[in-house]
């Protein structure tokens, strides 16, 4: 961490956690922001922070009580836009950097928002379905004040899907007086959700996995792929890459490491997942005993699709792959970045690898507001020529500049949420 920063009073030095790594991301992109570099402050401050208390009544009559947090960090480019999750582990540092991270991702792919996160402290495993229920709606009230579809458009994170983003919607909507669908994404699509939403972000990888692996001259069929989370992310990604002629040979989830050397079948695992929660007890695979072993697979593409800070120091210079796809967010440290990059391994960052499920969630808000749907095809075709551009255009940079992927991605995306600060002037 470098010394000088200033920590946000709000933050202890111990707090500093992924808002740090942020930080430091941005002080290496700073020498290359040109004139736009004396605004380069507005990047290490969020506009706005909400905390807030989530009182809820239980089951058997108690009063709990969450801590909620909503972040806007950045709205130079256009409304807040990023997910919510309830994690046991939320602080407001992981918060702040999720929302930043959201800042550089929507212009690093060019779509009209700014960055904003939101988060609730909690296992949701220990709520009945009532009590989440509850705690949703109460949340969503007590954030009611700086959400909207002009404002700020929550969207599904780690333990948030298309349930609680309903009971969102309804929830702002009543205290509306009328049906916003607008105000969140990643909606059913009975309620205004947008085909292709659910795949979005596992396709976005798999798209932007082509690319990247084509100028490396990897071969897609044939390549031996390894992913951590096998979820809505790496789930599907694995199965778009499987189904391209890959070998998926390893698998990590919350529960258990798995390894198959002639290739996991990937829809077998999946319906295993569906029916048992974890890719544990999987029959077509051998268990990795070791977790921290997993990272030792021999593999062309690594997959870290779970959350972060995964990829660190003492784990970077054990991976074998050649190309690392980030479906999570922030799941390699700058240090890990390093030495991966002095290695010759090819890092797509994940505010490219990943935007694919805010594109999508751009094309769902865009057809709520005009009230008229697209088909899954379209959908498909407009993220994948998104991916492809951002790509390409990030790609070119980092070849002009000699800089990272990750350096390049953020150049241009600060570049253009500095330059609407620039232009927009300060008021009053």
């Amino acid at each position: 961490m470098s010394s000088h920063h200033e920590i946000p009073s709000y933050l202890t030095p111990s707090e500093i956690g992924p808002w740090g790594v942020y930080l430091e991301q941005i002080d290496r992109v700073t020498p290359y922001l040109g004139s736009l570099a004396r605004w380069v402050e507005t990047l290490k401050r969020p506009k706005r922070i909400l905390i807030v208390d989530v009182p809820i009544e239980r089951d058997d009559g108690t009063i709990a009580h969450f801590e909620g947090y909503r972040v806007q960090h950045n709205t130079s480019r256009g409304p807040g836009k990023g997910g919510v999750r309830f994690h046991q582990d939320v602080t407001l540092s992981e918060v702040m950097a999720l929302s930043a991270w959201m800042t550089v991702k929507n212009a690093a792919v060019n779509v009209p928002y700014g960055g904003a996160k939101g988060g609730i402290r909690v296992d949701p495993k220990t709520l009945s379905q009532g009590e989440l229920q509850r705690m949703t709606r109460r949340y969503t009230s007590e954030i009611n004040i700086i959400i909207g579809p002009n404002k700020d458009i929550p969207a599904p994170d780690v333990n948030t899907n298309e349930q609680i983003m309903a009971w969102m919607m309804d929830t702002y909507s009543m205290n509306q007086g009328s049906t916003a669908s607008g105000v969140v994404t990643g909606k059913p699509i009975s309620l205004g959700g947008s085909l292709g939403r659910h795949e979005a972000t596992g396709r976005g990888v798999f798209v932007v996995g082509c690319e990247a692996a084509a100028k490396l001259g990897l071969a897609i069929v044939g390549a031996r792929v390894a992913v951590q989370g096998f979820g809505n992310v790496g789930g599907v990604a694995a199965r778009l890459f499987a189904e391209a002629g890959a070998k998926v040979v390893a698998v990590q989830d919350h529960a258990a490491s798995i390894v198959c050397e002639t290739g996991l079948d990937v829809p077998a695992l999946q319906a295993h997942v569906k029916q048992h929660g974890s890719v544990a007890g999987f029959k077509g695979a051998e268990v990795i005993a070791d977790g921290a072993r997993f990272w030792e697979v021999e593999c062309d593409i690594l997959v870290p699709a779970a959350l972060e800070q995964q990829i660190t120091e003492a784990n970077a210079n054990k991976i074998r792959a050649k190309l690392i796809l980030e479906g999570a967010n922030g799941p390699t440290t700058p240090a890990a970045d390093d030495i991966l990059h002095d290695r010759g391994v090819l890092v797509v960052p994940d505010v490219i690898a990943n935007a694919g499920g805010v594109t999508v969630s751009y094309f769902e808000w865009v057809q709520d507001f005009s009230s008229f749907f697209w088909t899954e095809e379209e959908i498909n075709l407009r993220l994948t020529r998104i991916m492809r551009e951002a790509f390409a255009a990030v790609w070119q940079l980092a070849q002009d500049k000699k800089v990272s992927l990750r350096t390049a991605a953020f150049i241009v995306a600060c570049t253009r949420v500095l330059q609407a600060r620039e232009m927009r002037g300060l008021y009053p």
